[in-house]
């Protein structure tokens, strides 16, 4: 699943029994009316998104109730997918704006021109520190995400074994055999792991780390869909495939939803998140270069880091909202963990080593 997160999404989606992953080009019609983008006259503003875009109705209406615009939503796989669909279009974007490119791909977005610049309204709500292209404005944030290694609760307790803290703690003999991740070369959150485990052993000391984790039995799968709702034990779909990881690269929101869909609710969320092993994600939006309804695309920018849409998101994506007047749901706040001090890698470090990183990790790892 994406990042951006966002992959919650589809524990939601595994909990209602339904699948998670449309169709890479599948069409979601959201907001008051339906349609395809016109042109500079169309009163329908084309959003294409990774498969976890997800916003209540009412939302989407007060949208329209606003500007006039409906929304229609283009769900285009994980964020990488859906990232790579809009570089091989560019100049005639199937869409008005894209939103999912994180920081961990953002250079990718940047360097292959796919956004028009605009300076969205309200910017001035959102911290400098999220704003990773502030001198030019060709992506909007619109929300943040840790990535982290969830644990279930559960089979811990039965084990009177504590659950792993650190990223350290994952390669002791005692976790052997325990986790699955991501693969970094083709899921978002596969490669925020890895870039935790950069920033936590340096660049000369990662790959020495994951030798220890290959050693140690980690599961190595293609995408957070089969990671969460197959092979971790702690998740609503795993227990129904009897999943037998109890270790998963997830986000440290995931919780929430393990609550928010079980019936009966429990009081406390069957799973954990070990909070030093997170990487923080921030996700983006921005107006596609060649959109054919600019001014509603721009308006669709301003309505994501508004109040209404930033106050949705935590219980519809379950991220958190850039916005500093946005108000958290107790739900999310109570069950949710919080990484004070998540691993971060500076997007123009990200830049010039992604992609020999994702070749060292899969040499070591993969092949």
């Amino acid at each position: 699943m994406s990042t951006t997160q966002k992959a919650a999404v589809a524990a939601v989606a595994a909990a209602l029994g339904v699948t998670a992953l449309a169709g890479c080009g599948s069409s979601d019609d959201s907001g008051s009316g339906s349609g395809s983008t016109q042109g500079a006259g169309s009163k329908t503003v084309t959003l294409v998104s990774h498969d976890s875009f997800n916003a209540s109705k009412g939302v989407l209406k007060e949208f329209t109730r606003q500007t006039g615009y409906t929304v229609k939503v283009l769900k285009s796989g994980d964020a990488g997918a859906a990232l790579n669909q809009e570089i091989l279009t560019k100049g005639s974007p199937r869409g008005d704006v894209f939103f999912g490119v994180d920081n961990t791909l953002l250079s990718r977005a940047l360097d292959n021109g796919l956004f028009t610049p605009y300076e969205a309204k309200g910017l001035d709500r959102v911290p400098v520190d999220v704003q990773l292209d502030a001198d030019k404005h060709r992506v909007t944030p619109v929300d943040t995400g840790d990535i982290c290694v969830n644990y279930d609760k559960k089979y811990f307790a039965d084990k009177k074994l504590a659950p792993p803290k650190t990223f350290a703690d994952l390669a002791k003999p005692a976790y052997k055999n325990l986790l699955v991740t991501e693969n970094a070369a083709t899921s978002s959150p596969g490669l925020g792991f890895l870039l935790g485990t950069v920033a936590t052993f340096g660049e000369d000391g990662y790959q020495d780390y994951w030798k220890k984790l290959k050693d140690n039995g980690v599961k190595v799968v293609d995408g957070w869909e089969q990671a969460y709702n197959e092979e971790f034990s702690g998740s609503a779909g795993g227990r129904k495939a009897k999943a037998d990881r109890p270790l998963v690269v997830s986000y440290a929101s995931s919780p929430p939803v393990e609550v928010l869909y079980a019936d009966p609710r429990p009081k406390t969320a069957p799973t954990g998140v070990a909070t030093g092993t997170c990487f923080r994600q921030i996700e983006f939006a921005g107006l596609l270069d060649g959109a054919k309804n600019e001014a509603g695309g721009k308006a669709l920018l301003d309505f994501l880091i508004g109040k209404e849409f930033q106050e949705d998101m935590p219980l519809t994506m379950f991220v958190s909202p850039v916005a500093k007047d946005a108000e958290l749901p107790e739900l999310f706040t109570k069950f949710g963990a919080t990484a004070e001090k998540p691993a971060t890698v500076a997007p123009d470090t990200i830049a010039k080593n992604r992609e020999q990183w994702v070749q060292s990790w899969s040499s070591l790892v993969v092949k």
